[in-house]
Parts: C-alpha cells; sequence; structure tokens
C-alpha cells in the first residue's frame, strides 16, 4: 500500500508535443471508447512472443513489484524470474511526470502508468501498441476497464490495466456532523470545518471542482470533467481558489494524510479506501463515501516501450502481473479493486472486492478516470479546450 502521486510541472516540450499530437476527438466520456482521430505515432505491434531477453526494466509506482525485501510475504517477482529467465528490474516512480520523464529516456521496457500520464505516452510515440492476444490473462480482465479513453486510441490498445480506485470524501464521524453525502462540505466558503479541509495535490485535482459545477452549475455545459474551455476551466479555477481559504491542506503523500485524520488536523477531504482503512486500523473514526455528485479516480496501465529493449520479457511480465493471484496480492497490498476477474476469490480478505467494489461496474459508472486534459476536447466539441499545460500553470498558481 504504498502511493504517491505528486504530479509536478510538466516538461514544456512534452505538453506540446501532445498538443500537436492530438487530432479531432469524439467522447471521452467515463464509459466510452478513445478519442476518434487522435493523431499518434505510428508504431508497430509486436507479432509473437519469443524467448526472453534475460531482463525487464521496469517503471513502476511503489508497491506494484514486489520482491519480498519490503515484507517477505510480498512476492510476486521472484516466481516470475524464475519461470521466465527474466530478471526484474524497477525504476519507483513518485510522479507521473516522472514516469513520463523516464519512459523519454528509452531506457525503461514498461511503466505503469496512470490516466493523467498515459496519452501524453501515447501521443509522443513512447509506447506501442500491445497485442493482447499475446497476453492471455487479458482475456479475464473486467470489462469495465477495457477500451477505455486512456488507455485505448483509434480502436488500437495501448497496455493492460491493473487496477482501479475511487477518489472518496472521507471524514472524522466524530466531528463531521451530519455525516455528509455531497462534495459540498468541501467546497463551501463558509465551511465550520474551515482549516482542516483537505484537498488532493495535483493538477488533476481540478477535474474535482469540474465535476462538482456539473452538477451544481448545469448552465455551464460541462459534461466531462477533463474537457474544459476556457470559461468553464475559469469557473473551476475560481471555485478552487474559494476552497482554498478553508484548506488546512493539500497532501499526496497519503500516510501524511493518515496522521493528520488521525490527530484530527484533517476532519474532511479528497482520500482513497486505501487511507480509510490504515486509518480505521490506527484507530481514527473515519468513514468514506462516494458522494451523490460521483468522483474521479483513477486505474493504472502496464504500458511497453516503443524502444523497448526486451520486449519479450515485458509482455511475460504483463501476462504475470494481472494473473489471478499475483493480481489478487497486489491489489490487496496496494489497495485497489483488482483488474482481473478471477482474482476476488484469491484475495486473503475475502471481503476485499467487496470493500473495493471490484465487481460493482454501477459503482464505478459514477466515476471518471483520471484522463490527460488535451486541446482538442475529449468530448468531441474540437480544439478548443484547455491542454495539462495550461493545468499545471493554473495549479502553481492557486497553491500560491
Amino acid at each position: 500500500m504504498r502511493r504517491n502521486r505528486t504530479l509536478l510541472a510538466v516538461a514544456a516540450a512534452s505538453v506540446l508535443l501532445l498538443t500537436a499530437a492530438c487530432g479531432s476527438s469524439s467522447s471521452g466520456s467515463k464509459g466510452g471508447t478513445s478519442a476518434s482521430g487522435f493523431k499518434v505515432p505510428d508504431i508497430p505491434m509486436q507479432k509473437e512472443i519469443g524467448p526472453g531477453e534475460g531482463q525487464v526494466n521496469l517503471v513502476a509506482w511503489a508497491g506494484y513489484v514486489e520482491d519480498g525485501s519490503t515484507d517477505p510475504k510480498l512476492d510476486w517477482v521472484t516466481e516470475f524470474e524464475k519461470e521466465t529467465g527474466c530478471q526484474v528490474n524497477v525504476k519507483v516512480a513518485g510522479s507521473s511526470d516522472e514516469m513520463v520523464s523516464l519512459m523519454r529516456t528509452g531506457q525503461y521496457d514498461g511503466v505503469s502508468a496512470s490516466g493523467d500520464a498515459t496519452l501524453r505516452l501515447i501521443a509522443a510515440g513512447d509506447v506501442a501498441p500491445v497485442n493482447t492476444s499475446l497476453i492471455p490473462n487479458y482475456a479475464d480482465v473486467f470489462d469495465g476497464l477495457k477500451n477505455k479513453p486512456w488507455n485505448t486510441v483509434n480502436g488500437k490498445t495501448y497496455g493492460v490495466p491493473h487496477g482501479r480506485g475511487a477518489n472518496l470524501l472521507m471524514w472524522r464521524s466524530d466531528v463531521v456532523k451530519p455525516a455528509p453525502d455531497s462534495w459540498s462540505v468541501v467546497w463551501d466558503a463558509n465551511s465550520p470545518y474551515k482549516g482542516k479541509v483537505t484537498a488532493y495535490d495535483s493538477p488533476i485535482y481540478i477535474a474535482d471542482a469540474a465535476l462538482y459545477l456539473m452538477h451544481t452549475k448545469p448552465e455551464l455545459g460541462i459534461k466531462n470533467p477533463y474537457a474544459l474551455d476556457d470559461k468553464q476551466f475559469q469557473a473551476a479555477i475560481d471555485l478552487l481558489k474559494q476552497q482554498k481559504t478553508v484548506v488546512g491542506e493539500y497532501w499526496s503523500d497519503y500516510l501524511k494524510a493518515v496522521q493528520a485524520f488521525k490527530s484530527g488536523s484533517t476532519v474532511v477531504g479528497t482520500a482513497w479506501q486505501v487511507l480509510a482503512n490504515m486509518a480505521q486500523k490506527e484507530g481514527a473514526p473515519v468513514q468514506t463515501t462516494l458522494p451523490k455528485e460521483g468522483s474521479t479516480g483513477w486505474s493504472d496501465t502496464w504500458m511497453i516501450s516503443s524502444k523497448a529493449k526486451h520486449p519479450n520479457c515485458m509482455y511475460k511480465w504483463m501476462n504475470h502481473i494481472i494473473s489471478p493471484k499475483v493480481n489478487a496480492q497486489v491489489a490487496e497490498w496496494f489497495g485497489e479493486a483488482p483488474a482481473n476477474k478471477k482474482s476476488c476469490a484469491l484475495t486473503s480478505d475475502k471481503n476485499h472486492c467487496t470493500i473495493f467494489h471490484a465487481e460493482d461496474e454501477q459503482y464505478f459508472s459514477k466515476v471518471w478516470f483520471w484522463t490527460t486534459p488535451v486541446k482538442d476536447c475529449l468530448d468531441g466539441r474540437g480544439p478548443k479546450c484547455k491542454d495539462y499545460a495550461a493545468w499545471t500553470q493554473a495549479w502553481t498558481q492557486i497553491k500560491g
């Protein structure tokens, strides 16, 4: 359960490349396929898997590639190495931007990218389409994770889903009363919890403001929280500036967020289910909910580098990491819903998939998964939306 997704400033060249690479887009909604007309380099897809090359070099979130060194009970790497002869080398990244930068070097075979990085990697030609017919375990991945705007472009799949989770509303039940069912509790400028509200520290959090405005100011016409024109974007920024007056702390390190809820310096705000589980185990009286407006969320994808020096080992790794037993292990350790539908029967905690709503597509239908904002609006309106460079610049100004 090790995650730190602090998003640093995006390199201007990377964002410009992404913007230039994007053509007109169709709906990028939480349930649709990816952008029609999204222009990407023509990179060939691997046709077959040969013998392993002896090693595989990965960029991953902490907790995704465990070899027993963190905890002897947590090891899904050693078996893979014995079975394939592919030695696993991993570079743990602390942010999506770091992952993008590392993959640009061409030194890594694959990456466990989140939706706020995947389109950047695809548009820049840093990753190749994935031949899912070469990955037997892909057949058992939940349909709700396949062919999504952050992992599929023009009908081509660019990776295998790893897991998913929602950004939830969490509060201390001994302080926040009555129990909230709306995000309004974190956006109210006159909040009785002023100074003890927390928010996620990332440019992608702008989408949380946009999501709230979708429901409270329908006249803005926001259809997708990652597709904002000038007026919609400014409304989201204004709301975030208003929220800043009640925020006590922005968090990126989830361990610090847990301690803040435990100490009471934070009593309400955005969190992940794993934060709630940890806080409750440490005696903090916290609860979570998916508010009535829905929420944003994340879904990670294992992608193969277009410059992979060990492509056969990378394909073997992608099949391994989403195999039923391994996917159950990593999902349980990390704190997320597994991607493989067969994993739910193999978790040590038989309530894990219930807690993380792994099999509840109706639940996830209310979640707008992180997707890289691009100039060509993901809702199909053409080149009139703010791209990720603008989101990053605005977030820096908000934080001040």
